[in-house]
């Protein structure tokens, strides 16, 4: 049965936090949005997996405006979002693990422009932030005091549930699959893995509005085909995670030339610690729930879809943390893996379509998407709708061709960078569905350091 859905302004492709962002932005603005998501619950292949950080160190430029611009509204949320503090202090301690001399040079200099500058600490600072490290397994350590834990869950129905408050429609179980523009507006049909938690039993429904916001994750590239629109060359990534439990007091145990004997360590004082990671990018812990949160950082290229861990994965996670510590495990309380989709340069894909009308991205976002969210979403709302963006990412016009375009099929986008100090530029025309406006965030090879652990 094929039945007419919510009509209005907007249709948006995707409820993880960047599709809820986008949504609640636009719809305290005043304008009629309907948010589509295929699974049960929004967020479970990315938003609910991710390692939960929030850090200005990580990135390339653009998505470091977007993570700045973001922390005033984390750390002070408008009335009525949450009732949590959605930020905690965490800091990330990361080594000179032998042979990544050339990458702990890069990592302080990358750091040192954060609001919180990094800093390299001594072998007896970085004992007392983590005194379970092995002395012998990292030469100096680099402290970055400004990275917070966020919870991810509260910010992510924060955004929903102001998204309903302000008039919105969220539709779970609503899988979009086909999109076309009749009559100068776009008609979604969906269909879903069952019954739609809000919308009844129907096997397909169709939702109609004058413009679509492409917030679909790993599926991005998909539902761009399906609007007609070149795809934007996102790779989707598995990362894995385990969780871990510390050996508590009285389990001390010898580990290695050098290291001595070690008592375990309480979970009081295992949350205490930053997450440790090394310059490499080949592995962090991170406290999480009375234990260790266990990641080897790996990225995966994956098909889109409901991801697991790989096996070598989990014993590389555990394998490299233990390298550097004197903690042994012998267990695991939970093993996962989550997608973190992203185009070639690793750089937000944000704005109007170039080549079809009311047809707008808001994807890419890799695993910076928790962090960049509020400002993800409100440029991409005043993006659509001709608005000024926030003073802090206002920025000057493209000029020059997207590095490696050249490469992606025929079938791709030539989509434009911007200099380094650029973010997005405003676009002509207020309509959301303006033929004339084109915009993307500002896109330019990131340093092989700036990737988000």
């Amino acid at each position: 049965m094929n039945r007419t859905g919510e009509t209005g302004e907007f249709l948006i492709v995707g409820g993880g936090i960047a599709g809820a962002s986008a949504g609640w932005h636009l719809a305290r603005a005043g304008h009629r949005v309907t948010l589509l998501e295929a699974e049960r619950t929004p967020g479970v292949h990315s938003t609910g997996r991710s390692s939960a950080l929030f850090s200005e160190y990580f990135g390339n430029t653009a998505v470091r405006a977007l993570t700045r611009a973001s922390r005033d509204f984390y750390a002070a949320p408008p009335p009525g979002f949450t009732d949590v503090a959605l930020l905690a202090p965490r800091g990330v301690l990361a080594l000179e693990t032998p042979g990544t001399e050339a990458g702990f040079e890069e990592a302080r200099e990358s750091g040192a422009d954060a609001p919180e500058p990094a800093v390299e600490v001594d072998a007896v600072r970085a004992l007392e932030l983590c005194p379970a490290l092995r002395p012998d397994a990292f030469r100096r350590a680099l402290y970055k005091p400004g990275a917070r834990d966020i919870d991810v869950d509260a910010a992510h129905q924060g955004f929903l549930r102001g998204l309903r408050a302000a008039g919105g429609t969220v539709v779970t179980g609503a899988r979009v699959v086909a999109l076309a523009r009749r009559g100068g507006r776009w008609h979604a049909t969906t269909a879903g893995p069952g019954p739609a938690r809000r919308e009844g039993p129907e096997a397909a429904r169709e939702f109609t509005a004058e413009a679509v916001v492409n917030a679909a994750g790993a599926w991005a590239d998909q539902v761009a085909g399906l609007a007609g629109a070149r795809p934007a060359g996102l790779v989707p990534r598995r990362r894995t995670a385990v969780l871990a439990a510390v050996p508590p007091p009285g389990n001390g145990q010898a580990h290695g030339p050098g290291t001595g004997h070690r008592p375990g360590y309480a979970a009081a004082d295992v949350a205490r610690w930053p997450m440790v990671t090394d310059v490499a990018d080949t592995f962090y812990a991170k406290p999480e729930s009375g234990a260790l949160l266990l990641s080897p950082a790996d990225a995966t290229p994956v098909p889109p879809g409901d991801v697991r861990p790989d096996d070598l994965d989990v014993a590389l996670a555990v394998e490299r943390f233990e390298a550097v510590t004197t903690l042994k495990f012998h267990g695991l309380r939970a093993r996962w893996a989550g997608l973190r989709t992203s185009p070639p340069d690793d750089t937000p894909v944000i704005g109007p379509d170039p080549g079809v009308p009311g047809f707008s991205w808001l994807a890419g976002l890799g695993g910076y998407g928790i962090q960049t969210a509020p400002a993800a979403g409100a440029l991409l709302a005043v993006l659509v709708t001709g608005g000024e963006p926030p003073p802090a990412l206002t920025a000057l016009a493209p000029r020059t061709p997207l590095p490696g375009a050249a490469e992606l099929p025929p079938h791709c986008p030539t989509q434009t960078p911007v200099e380094s100090s650029e973010i997005c530029r405003k676009r002509p025309g207020s309509s959301p569905a303006a033929e004339s406006t084109t915009a993307r965030t500002g896109r330019w090879p990131p340093s092989s350091r700036s990737r988000r652990t």
